[in-house]
């Protein structure tokens, strides 16, 4: 049975509810079975015996990352179509939950929403208008958020039981890297930034000292979080010594 494209609009645009009645006990397992009813409905029309079991099968325990979760959705909407034994469709659904959460949160939580936030604080501190920031934000976050939301349920869809290998074959996981790497320079023009923000405009040394730094964050990573943060604290413990100092 084809599914046509309103029915699949419609299993889209109920994915973005999907957390709306997370719970401890099937997580986001109700939202699943929300989110893919237009599917069922259309499966099982004139059948509510049949209708009702495929939606209890589908509101068992089941987590993703929420901006991902639409590479299973549009799956298993696949597979339900090809009529799927449903114990097969329940060890896919089991076998998409861990990878699929775990490369969310370190592609959008961990790399993505830092990276945007970052980013834009450096505009507010270099003299944006704070207005500006918030709507900058908000446009740049949410294009790569509804991108990945779109990209993952065309796959999901397209592909079906394939999709584990569809996903190991895309760029999605190789972009980690690079938007992490973004973060770090953003980071590390954000905070020579941060420091001359009592100082009367942007003076070229503390530009400088931002790429300086931010060089120095993508080259070296980890290894020079730690001295750069003790570094930083005493700079800023002696900066307010001194001025406790001058003031006395």
């Amino acid at each position: 049975m084809t599914v046509n494209g309103l029915i699949r609009s419609r299993v889209f645009l109920r994915s973005f509810a999907i957390q709306g009645s997370w719970n401890y006990r099937t997580l986001i397992g109700n939202g699943f079975a929300f989110a893919l009813l237009p599917v069922l409905r259309a499966l099982h029309r004139g059948d509510p015996v049949g209708l009702g079991r495929a939606v209890e099968r589908h509101r068992e325990i089941f987590n993703s990352h929420p901006y991902l979760v639409g590479v299973a959705l549009g799956a298993v909407a696949r597979l339900e179509m090809e009529r799927a034994d449903p114990g097969i469709v329940t060890r896919f659904k089991a076998a998409l939950r861990g990878p699929l959460g775990s490369l969310g949160d370190r592609l959008v939580w961990a790399g993505w929403r830092p990276l945007c936030l970052i980013a834009c604080l450096v505009a507010y501190y270099a003299g944006v208008h704070w207005a500006w920031v918030g709507f900058l934000f908000l446009v740049v976050y949410n294009i790569g958020h509804l991108a990945l939301r779109c990209w993952g349920f065309r796959i999901g869809f397209d592909h079906g039981h394939e999709v584990g290998e569809r996903l190991r074959r895309s760029p999605l996981a190789a972009t980690q890297k690079p938007v992490a790497r973004a973060g770090a320079f953003a980071l590390g023009m954000l905070v020579p930034l941060l420091l001359a923000r009592t100082a009367a405009g942007l003076p070229w040394p503390w530009w400088a000292a931002a790429a300086a730094a931010a060089l120095l964050g993508v080259r070296l990573g980890n290894a020079i979080r730690a001295p750069l943060a003790i570094a930083l604290a005493a700079f800023i413990v002696a900066t307010f010594l001194f001025r406790g100092s001058g003031n006395g």
